[in-house]
């Protein structure tokens, strides 16, 4: 949920006396921030995975289901190994939005060996069953996007009744309760009410309605002249959304702005595959995903920042809230494809430049800084900016975007990172390791190869939208980059000869090299072993000015495409599954990676189900999690095709979902005929042995 001071929370009065001195100092300590940590270098690759939970209560006499308000006493329990041993523990365990979420994570960071992708799978398991020995018999814990009757009547456990009249309510919402708000914090309710008092209303968020032959117009509470929409008014509807979220460390500041650039584009089309988040407030609706309900409970703008009235009152028209898709790339190869103007302030703007920062970072700083501060606690007000950093997280943590580009935190042995944040959760570990897994394998594949996935901004937004479309997945197409001949040609200096080309023109990792199973290191640009962070053909001096240093022929020149022709519209089977002749694939660009490396047969077995996997769900033999549920509903006796879904229904949809995640059930259509991967909660003796030999364990 971003950053969790501690503190008394000032009014959105106070608080709006204040955004001028946050704006500020936030920026005078990123200057500091960046000064400092430049010039770090050789960080190795460490990454790790974020999952949140929905807590549900089933009550199997009344045959309904609802969410349990209990996160906060459930954490005060899962929390006490952290205390008792911070660094031993398999899990750590952190609020979220709602008082029935919690979110779970690793208890250290997976690294860059291979073996590591044999853990996250077990370290899922291990973190669900942990949560399970503390619930009650009737209650679950979920990895699901939404429970689909969130802000239906009597959704709660304990029930809880809305108080849209109450001035002291923070959401004063028709349909979400305050008490379903994460009580032991008081950041969630204070985001609640200042969001919407600096609005001047209340959040507005619009769904279609899937017309079924009996759905009735207009749709309980739909606004005036829409009578198709589903009404949403809380940030508790996008909040109170679950996802799946990854970060990884770079080596430096160079790859991580390569990282964030090269795998925002994948966001629209990770969101699609993930798509998971068909039924809203318990009714059907034309969207498969949650991100523009998230995007619209967060959304702050006044009418003139969203253009319904003259600039009176406030500086900027902004287009999007502050929860959405990425606005500009950061590195030198992106710059051409920012073709949205990008609003920034140029005083905040002209500050960073005087301070040392460079255009593209500058800009998208200046850009995160048109927000204002909406959460402010009364002991933060007054900080040193050569130390302190929380002003410039208080910006940057409410700045929710489908990539975040993360400085080092202040006196840390963590390095500069990109966080990953579109897919949604999905109902099994097994899902939900595969498609972190890919990911992170994603990520050493554009190193190794130099890939380019670059594409135009505007392009990407309109993927966005595409991604949350019904049945996405096996129905839209969206806009891609073509391969260039250099792609093929390392992809296929693997296959041929087993080598990963260095970036520097060598060819110096090859699969006789003396790597030892499951140790092969997957850090750097050039090997895609221990690669060197300065093979990199391009480079950023100690001012921050880019350098091009030539280097070998990358997909960062458009020589063997012209312009106009690089980008086409292809299906998300041609994007993971290849395309002959415009793209080999986002899967078979793996597999050729993973033939230069050396894997223990486990890890391989593992990894092997995880591709097949999202091999099959992108070729529509697997079915979404959106597009299961969907069928779910519709298919239920007693569904009446009224595009309502009742509280039997929600029941019997939850009841399955137990059983397959608790492994009881296989359901063909999500999961083919079941797959059991080798995965393990630690790394095999004779391995260890190995990697103590070789350091590949050593902290950095």
């Amino acid at each position: 949920m971003g950053l969790l001071s501690e503190g008394n929370p000032l009014s959105w009065e106070e608080t709006k006396k204040l955004v001028d001195h946050v704006r500020e100092h936030g920026i005078n300590q990123f200057i500091h921030l960046y000064h400092r940590l430049k010039d770090r270098q050789g960080d190795i690759l460490k990454w790790g995975d974020e999952v949140e939970y929905i807590i549900v209560k089933f009550d199997d006499e009344q045959k309904v289901a609802r969410v349990s308000l209990k996160a906060k006493d459930l954490l005060a329990k899962l929390n006490e190994k952290e205390l008792a041993d911070p660094n031993g523990v398999k899990s750590l365990w952190r609020p979220e939005y709602g008082a029935y979420m919690i979110e779970g994570t690793p208890g250290k960071p997976f690294g860059g060996l291979m073996a590591h992708f044999n853990l996250v799978e077990a370290n899922m398991r291990y973190r669900r069953e942990e949560v399970t020995e503390l619930l009650d018999s009737d209650e679950c814990v979920m990895s699901i996007t939404n429970f689909p009757r969130l802000g239906a009547p009597n959704f709660t456990y304990p029930v809880y009744q809305p108080r849209p009249e109450d001035p002291l309510s923070s959401a004063r919402s028709l349909y979400f309760p305050d008490e379903a708000i994460f009580p032991g914090h008081p950041r969630f309710k204070t985001l609640t009410r200042n969001i919407r008092m600096r609005r001047g209303e209340k959040v507005s968020i619009k769904l279609k309605v899937f017309k079924d032959v009996n759905t009735q117009l207009p749709v309980e509470g739909a606004p005036p002249g829409e009578p198709d929409v589903v009404l949403l008014d809380a940030m508790g509807f996008g909040m109170g959304c679950c996802c799946l979220q990854l970060t990884f460390q770079a080596c430096n500041i160079t790859e991580a702005r390569r990282l964030y650039d090269q795998l925002a584009p994948l966001c629209p089309i990770m969101l699609a595959l993930t798509a998971a988040s068909p039924v809203y407030r318990g009714y059907l609706t034309e969207s498969d995903c949650r991100w523009n309900v998230i995007s619209s409970s967060v959304d702050c703008r006044t009418e003139e920042e969203r253009g319904l009235k003259p600039l009176k009152e406030n500086k900027f028209r902004i287009a999007k809230s502050r929860y959405d898709s990425i606005d500009s790339y950061l590195s030198p190869e992106g710059a051409k494809y920012n073709d949205v103007k990008l609003t920034y302030d140029e005083a905040v703007y002209k500050r960073l430049i005087d301070g040392g920062i460079d255009h593209l970072l500058a800009q998208h700083v200046a850009h995160l800084f048109i927000r204002d501060t909406v959460s402010l606690f009364s002991e933060k007000v007054h900080q040193n900016d050569e130390e302190d950093t929380d002003h410039f997280e208080n910006i940057q943590s409410t700045n929710w975007q489908t990539m975040r580009f993360k400085p080092p935190p202040p006196n840390s042995s963590i390095g500069w990172r990109v966080e990953f944040r579109p897919c949604e959760a999905q109902i099994s570990d097994f899902e939900n390791a595969a498609i972190v897994c890919f990911v992170v394998l994603l990520t050493r594949v554009i190193l190794s190869y130099q890939l380019n996935f670059l594409t135009p901004i505007s392009k990407v937004d309109e993927n966005m939208q595409t991604a949350q479309k019904r049945d996405a997945c096996r129905k839209e197409k969206f806009w891609f980059r073509k391969s260039s001949k250099s792609t093929e040609q390392r992809a296929a200096c693997v296959q041929i000869n087993g080598t990963t080309p260095s970036t520097n023109g060598s060819s110096n990792a090859t699969a006789s090299s003396p790597l030892f199973n499951g140790t092969a290191k997957l850090n750097g640009h050039g090997n895609g072993l221990n690669g060197n962070a300065n093979n990199n053909s391009n480079s950023t001096n100690t001012n921050g000015t880019h350098i091009q240093n030539g280097g070998s022929d990358s997909d960062h020149t458009d020589t063997d495409d012209e312009e106009t022709e690089l980008f086409q519209l292809l299906s998300i089977n041609e994007i993971f599954n290849g395309k002959p002749g415009v793209f080999p694939g986002l899967v078979p660009l793996i597999r050729s990676y993973l033939q230069s490396m050396e894997v223990d047969t486990d890890t391989h077995c593992t990894i092997e189900q995880y591709l097949r996997f999202i091999q099959k769900r992108a070729a529509g033999e697997l079915i979404t999690t959106a597009t299961w549920i969907r069928e779910q509903v519709l298919s239920h006796p007693d569904y009446k095709k009224d595009s309502i879904v009742s509280d039997r229904i929600n029941y019997d949809l939850l009841k399955s979902i137990q059983r397959i995640q608790e492994g009881k059930h296989v359901e063909p259509a999500l999961l083919g005929q079941g797959n059991h991967s080798k995965t393990k909660d630690f790394i095999p003796p004779a391995l260890q042995k190995q990697l103590a030999k070789t350091g590949c364990c050593e902290d950095k």
